[in-house]
């Protein structure tokens, strides 16, 4: 049953690591399903995907559709005559698509479902402040994220990580679980149980959407450690957000590191506190937060240190609206 054909669909990084360790562990792979190039970064270069890159090294048939209800990609499907599909951070399929293998199209989601279903399930357990999340191969159905679980891992969240770290392992250990799922689908082991019977709670799942601008920017009434987990949340891209503000002008900077300290006092939120060359920290709610790692708009990511020996600081305050 290695000999099991099988149809990868995937677009980025994270995609890669599964299609790789399909190939290394022998099974059969008859075609690669990805996105279109398009135009990317300040050059607007034209980009292959991650996983068009891994294909075309790999010498696997490759097709890009820009329409999956599209007739004719529909069709070259149906040629492979797959047994299996495997989608890791794709797009939505049509019914006639996930239903078309006979033993059914699985999904790695990076997250313990049926916890932070949606698009950004790594950003938004971090910036939630969970300290375990997960992997989950599931059978596709016609929502979202919300189809039979096969297989579920957990996988513990440390402090100080952030975003891309967990974004990671997660992709390390999600390609083991693809893998385990296929063997248990040949093993006749595999038993998809619905979502509703692992959720312990009466509420709703917490659901994971995509992140946009507004979802950035930082809000200094919030407590130290609910902005720190936001910045670990969004590092390193998109990055939390914020802007220092003098008389003359509005700077905006990211910020990729950070620590938080709780300590009650009575300054208004937004005050910058700094020895000019070592450190500074901005009051909020209940605490301090202390900034190791930032880039300002149009410069490079830098430390503390190295951003005040250029930035007059004592001339500027942060904008709190």
């Amino acid at each position: 049953m290695k000999n099991l054909r099988i149809v990868f669909m995937g677009t980025p990084e994270f995609a890669v690591a599964t299609l790789g360790s399909l190939l290394m562990n022998g099974f059969n792979v008859v075609g690669v399903v990805t996105a279109p190039d398009k135009p990317a970064g300040r050059g607007r270069k034209v980009t292959k995907s991650a996983v068009k890159e891994f294909a075309e090294m790999s010498n696997l048939p490759l097709i890009q559709p820009s329409n999956l209800k599209d007739t004719e990609f529909n069709d070259y499907l149906k040629k492979l005559k797959a047994d299996l599909f495997i989608v890791v951070a794709f797009r939505m399929l049509p019914e006639a698509v996930w239903k078309m293998p006979p033993l059914g199209t699985i999904n790695l989601h990076a997250s313990l479902l049926p916890d932070y279903r949606g698009a950004a399930p790594i950003n938004h357990a971090i910036i939630n402040g969970e300290t375990v999340t997960g992997v989950t191969t599931f059978l596709i159905d016609d929502k979202i994220d919300t189809g039979n679980i096969l297989l579920r891992e957990e996988v513990q969240i440390y402090p100080f990580e952030n975003a891309g770290d967990l974004h990671d392992r997660l992709m390390k250990q999600g390609a083991r679980l693809v893998v385990k799922t296929i063997n248990d689908i040949i093993d006749n082991k595999a038993h998809a149980i619905p979502q509703k019977n692992l959720s312990a709670r009466e509420e709703s799942p917490k659901l994971a959407p995509k992140i946009h601008p507004a979802d950035c920017i930082i809000d200094w009434n919030n407590d130290p450690v609910k902005i720190h987990n936001l910045i670990r949340g969004l590092a390193p891209s998109p990055c939390a957000r914020a802007w220092f503000e003098s008389d003359s002008t509005t700077i905006s900077f990211k910020i990729y590191e950070s620590q938080p300290e709780v300590e009650h006092h009575s300054f208004k939120p937004g005050t910058i506190f700094s020895d000019g060359k070592h450190y500074f920290k901005i009051s909020c709610r209940d605490g301090f937060l202390n900034i190791s790692n930032l880039q300002l708009e149009g410069k490079k990511r830098m430390s503390t240190i190295e951003f005040l020996r250029g930035f007059r600081i004592s001339s500027f305050t942060i904008r709190t609206n």
